[in-house]
């Protein structure tokens, strides 16, 4: 079945936004599944992409080169649940997931699916962080597998996964997904 993105996004969003207003200030400095951040840059890391995947969506250039500390802004928490109502509403657009968009010029839907991603994947990171459970709905799994794995090849070469994990056979397949992302939801049971 084809989703719409900004749907979901919106389902995504409702799934994150328990777990992000969750984090207690004295697991920010706690490691997460995604080696290379703990849970405060991490959370500066996609409150930064939520934002400017709202560009993205208006066919607006992005700026990643710095990402702000948003947790020293004050209420994160809050900032997270109003940047990614906007970030639903940017995508919710006419026309926001037609042509393309980025420095790369990619499809607009591959693009929105990298965000999406990110909201799946790093919410799983935080919610292991902080020892919560977490996940996604079947149907932003579903709609994220094909694309994942068809950007899986460039994503390696760019760092921005790992290698992938093998899984034991029954692995289900949000499983598969973050093994895909070089992500072992094993070791973070």
């Amino acid at each position: 079945m084809t989703y719409r993105m900004s749907e979901l996004l919106d389902t995504a969003v409702a799934q994150a936004v328990p777990v992000v207003r969750g984090i207690p200030e004295d697991s920010l400095g706690a490691p997460t599944p995604c080696a290379e951040y703990d849970v405060r840059a991490l959370l500066n890391h996609l409150l930064h992409v939520v934002v400017n995947f709202q560009a993205l969506a208006a066919k607006q250039p992005s700026d990643f080169s710095v990402t702000p500390d948003y947790v020293a802004e004050g209420d994160w928490r809050a900032g997270f649940e109003a940047e990614t109502a906007k970030l639903v509403a940017a995508w919710s657009a006419p026309g926001a997931e037609e042509g393309t968009t980025g420095a790369m010029d990619m499809p607009a839907r591959t693009v929105a699916s990298m965000v999406l991603l990110d909201l799946t994947v790093h919410i799983w990171d935080l919610a292991r962080a902080a020892g919560r459970p977490f996940r996604p709905d079947p149907a932003v799994v579903e709609g994220l597998t094909g694309e994942v794995e068809r950007m899986a090849p460039m994503a390696r070469k760019m760092n921005v996964f790992k290698e992938a994990v093998e899984l034991p056979e029954g692995a289900d397949p949000f499983e598969r997904l973050l093994a895909t992302t070089g992500r072992d939801p094993r070791a973070w049971a």
